[in-house]
């Protein structure tokens, strides 16, 4: 169980980010003022005054280090990825895992080659929105037209499933673990000794979640009920995402 002191009460946390823009140099044509010589010495002064560029191309970025908020597809779009986010889960599927959704922050990233041009017509980052609609729609249909077990495995693979459609990081071994810490696998846990309780605000539920966090974190699409338990799940997680990166790195109380 938590100890005195410790803090499940929303924060508000402004988080900014850096992008790197690579650009390029192009080279000037100088055309030649042709003086009162012979016509024919003209070519060879218009072949000779061509100019060099007068400045080195930059490099492109070659990885990218995730920060709270990224996700595939801003980072794909920020940095112009050749291929778009569907590639850059490709080039790094060995370090993201499974679900491109769940990146984390200080992850690595390997970035191809930049796209051709920066320039984007319309129709194609209409085709792109399309395109990134349709892949969120299609988890969201196999998320709630599986079938999951009413117990605590159940529960956690189900809060995993919307977690992933919300772009909340975390494993099912991290969730286990804080919620056997935090409640035993008890979904009507409730902790009326310690300072949240003295303040009125006693933590409950498999996570052990205060009113107030549950509130300022709920997942969209989950029960509004702080005793159940897929609510109580992404809510906590949601807001260990935001506070600690991920549920992963909550090892005490939260």
């Amino acid at each position: 169980m938590p100890a005195k002191g410790k803090h499940r009460r929303p924060k508000s946390r402004s988080f900014s980010r850096g992008l790197a823009v690579a650009g390029t140099g192009g080279a000037v044509l100088a055309m030649p003022v042709i003086g009162a010589t012979t016509a024919s010495a003209a070519p060879a002064a218009v072949h000779s005054a061509v100019a060099k560029p007068v400045a080195a191309v930059k490099a492109a970025p070659t990885s990218y280090a995730v920060v709270d908020g990224d996700s595939l597809a801003k980072i794909a779009d920020a940095l112009n990825v050749s291929g778009g986010w569907k590639q850059l889960y490709q080039d790094n599927q060995s370090v993201i895992g499974g679900n491109p959704a769940l990146i984390r922050p200080g992850m690595k990233l390997t970035l191809g080659a930049p796209a051709a041009s920066t320039a984007r017509d319309a129709s194609a980052d209409r085709a792109d929105r399309s395109a990134r609609t349709t892949d969120l729609t299609a988890t969201a249909t196999v998320a709630s037209t599986t079938t999951y077990a009413n117990n605590l495995d159940g529960w956690i693979k189900q809060s995993l499933a919307i977690m992933a459609q919300h772009g909340i990081p975390g494993s099912y071994d991290g969730i286990y673990r804080n919620v056997m810490r935090e409640s035993s696998g008890n979904p009507m846990a409730i902790n009326n000794w310690d300072s949240n309780a003295v303040a009125g605000t006693p933590s409950k539920g498999l996570l052990q979640v205060i009113q107030p966090t549950f509130s300022a974190f709920h997942v969209p699409g989950t029960s509004t009920d702080l005793y159940d338990p897929i609510a109580n799940i992404t809510a906590a997680c949601n807001y260990a995402a935001k506070t600690y990166g991920s549920i992963d790195n909550v090892f005490g109380a939260y």
